[in-house]
């Protein structure tokens, strides 16, 4: 049994916490100020938010502190980690002003565990998890069936999301999303992780449409205003604002990669000074549509710090490019 702890909590939440454009290491130019800078018509970079978070016990009294490992996972909720035939359970509190839920991709659920309100022929008890009201509590359980673990040709692990799924466009804006890793069977040490890996990182590739979250006003007429609430975002950060990507040389190293969004969430992730190996392929360049995951592996030989951004080059520009780091 793998148990959580999991509410969605409303926050304000900084796409650029250190003012400043850290791939330059200078102050934001004119096409960043759009994004970034507040104003009359401009919102800036702070936003109120609905996000994933894991808490110690069924009271939700004590937030659950995040390891200095998954720093990087910023707006994406914990990383939900069982192995094939395990069990999750997830206890969820609904601490935000909507009804929301939770709807995992890949692994096993009933009805009454689907997180996903439709005429589906079901009533009653089987619809309590389809929209948790404000302030309630629901359980879900998943079982990790083979299905939901990695095949012969994967490696060792998995990976799906989860999503609220009640409004799910206004939900998954708002910033209700974060990852599961399944490990497969006898490949996971006690704690999870897999046995072939040393180091993990999740990234979620994400053009974020305030527009469409439930917290911003909307202003449709104001095209400026608008454009100005497209966050081309790496886990809830642009411009070179995310941290924590940081290795060292030689470790086995494995991203998960995924994107979510519109239209315009077309994302091919590149890394600078390094390889990974996708699907048995040697690249450096990642392909993900929304909804789309995948697992890319490294092992970094070249020491330095080098970028990791998206290469449309609308979403380079407004700010959807990191670095990461491998040390000796």
């Amino acid at each position: 049994m793998r148990r959580y702890y999991v509410a969605a909590d409303e926050v304000t939440w900084d796409y650029a916490p250190t003012g400043r454009n850290q791939i330059t290491n200078q102050p934001f130019d004119a096409t960043a100020r759009v994004f970034v800078a507040p104003g009359k018509n401009r919102i800036g970079s702070r936003y109120k938010k609905a996000l994933y978070r894991e808490y110690t016990d069924a009271t939700f009294a004590t937030l659950k502190p995040r390891d200095a490992r998954w720093e990087h996972l910023g707006m994406l909720g914990p990383v939900l980690r069982a192995s094939v035939d395990d069990t999750f359970e997830v206890h969820f509190r609904n601490n935000t002003r909507r009804a929301v839920s939770i709807h995992p991709h890949g692994v096993f659920y009933t009805k009454a565990n689907e997180g996903t309100p439709y005429e589906d022929g079901t009533t009653g008890s089987d619809k309590l998890d389809d929209a948790v009201p404000p302030g309630g509590t629901y359980v879900y359980h998943w079982s990790v069936p083979d299905s939901a673990g990695p095949t012969a040709h994967d490696g060792s692990t998995a990976m799906w999301m989860y999503h609220s799924h009640t409004d799910e466009v206004r939900d998954v804006n708002a910033g209700l999303i974060g990852p599961i890793i399944i490990t497969g069977r006898g490949q996971a040490r006690s704690d999870g992780t897999p046995v072939d890996v040393d180091r993990e990182f999740v990234v979620n590739f994400f053009v974020v449409d305030e527009n469409q979250s439930p917290y911003t006003k909307p202003r449709p007429h104001d095209e400026g205003y608008v454009e100005s609430n497209l966050m081309h975002a790496i886990n809830g950060y642009v411009y070179g604002n995310l941290p924590g990507l940081t290795m060292k040389r030689g470790e086995r190293v494995r991203w998960y990669i995924m994107a979510m969004g519109s239209e315009v969430d077309l994302h091919t992730p590149h890394w600078h000074g390094n390889t990974v190996v996708i699907m048995h392929m040697r690249t450096d360049v990642a392909f993900v549509l929304p909804g789309m995951m995948a697992i890319a592996d490294m092992t970094p030989a070249a020491v330095g710090t080098w970028l990791f951004h998206c290469h449309v080059n609308d979403h380079l520009e407004a700010g959807m490019i990191a670095r990461y780091t491998v040390t000796e």
